[in-house]
């Protein structure tokens, strides 16, 4: 591969677990005012001479991924789905930069940083494209900047999900791995709005794992009914322990209230609660954390809340039934549980 102008500047500073520091920046000057409240994300920043037109960033939210070529009626084949912080962002190059020129200096740039290339799409890649313009998801909640894309003949073209389209497009998607976890980057450059604006359009769409708020939600007596009669079981978070520990928590105290509740309103109910891992450690340790942070739960009920031992059981599976792969973060969010399971 020959070499690029290093046009895209990439920057990857681990402070901590995922700490990024946030460098000025140091891009030229775009021909019109940015969107309001956008700025380059600290891992990739704008091709020179760039215009931002549309951002969008949520601190937890999901997106998908291509793994392949495969479509099946404008939707992705087997796409990874995954969860964090996200950020979304559309770029317009400048007046004369090709599609590929732009391409390939982002791909120089994350490739040299250290990502590893996941999936790539060199050619007839537009059922990838209409796929992201199905029903416009992809700019879902996106903030435009003013004004439009103009040609050189004076035509002009609204700032919306038109502007990345799916002429001479290309498809770049890569992860980081940092820490057990991976950031996931996806680079789609095309034409931007029509190939008489002589100019490429970028779509960035950037994942980093983070910690998902918890505590938002808290199962009460209720829906511990609903979820027992519906399922047989019932996944709480709303417990908590410190890592690799057993002792319940007081912010638990909400959770454990709910669960007596349950268990005084029907007093013939017997139930198995049953603690859950991720795979993060040896199975057997996992094992006994399990069965230590289950049995903990059985203690709380009995001690704080007068509920016959007789009725509960507590039991540990470590990492033997889990909700979802383990593979990254948001997965063994979803692992490290405990579970109310009728007898």
């Amino acid at each position: 591969m020959r070499a690029f102008n290093s046009s895209v500047r990439l920057v990857v500073i681990a402070v901590s677990a995922f700490g990024f520091f946030y460098p000025p920046q140091a891009v030229a000057a775009p021909a019109q005012e940015d969107v309001k409240g956008g700025r380059d994300h600290p891992l990739i920043q704008r091709f020179s001479g760039s215009w931002m037109v549309g951002y969008k960033s949520n601190d937890w939210d999901q997106a998908q991924f291509p793994t392949g070529m495969a479509v099946k009626g404008d939707k992705w084949v087997d796409p990874l789905t995954t969860e964090g912080r996200l950020t979304k962002v559309i770029y317009i190059s400048p007046i004369g930069k090709s599609p590929l020129e732009v391409f390939r200096n982002y791909e120089q740039a994350l490739v040299s940083a250290g990502f590893q290339r996941r999936f790539s799409c060199e050619s007839q890649c537009a059922p990838l494209y209409f796929h992201m313009r199905s029903n416009d998801n992809y700019t879902s909640g996106m903030q435009w900047a003013k004004g439009s894309v103009t040609t050189p003949g004076g035509s002009r073209y609204s700032l919306d999900a038109g502007v990345v389209t799916g002429s001479e497009g290309r498809l770049w998607y890569g992860t980081l791995p940092r820490n057990g976890q991976e950031i996931h980057v996806m680079v789609y450059t095309a034409i931007a709005s029509v190939v008489s604006t002589n100019m490429a359009a970028t779509y960035l769409q950037i994942v980093e794992p983070k910690a998902m708020p918890t505590g938002q939600v808290k199962v009460d007596a209720k829906a511990l009914e609903q979820g027992l009669k519906a399922e047989g079981k019932i996944a709480l978070y709303g417990l908590y322990f410190d890592s690799g520990k057993a002792e319940i928590k007081p912010e638990s105290k909400e959770q454990l209230a709910g669960m007596a509740k349950l268990m005084q309103a029907q007093p013939t109910l017997r139930v198995y609660i049953v603690g859950h891992t991720d795979n993060q450690g040896t199975l057997e340790s996992n094992m006994t954390l399990s069965q230590q942070r289950a049995q903990a739960a059985v203690s709380a009920l009995v001690t704080g809340y007068k509920i016959d031992a007789k009725r509960m059981a507590g039991r540990g599976v470590g990492s033997l039934a889990p909700l979802a792969s383990n593979a990254a973060e948001e997965g063994r969010a979803k692992n490290r549980r405990v579970e109310l399971v009728l007898q």
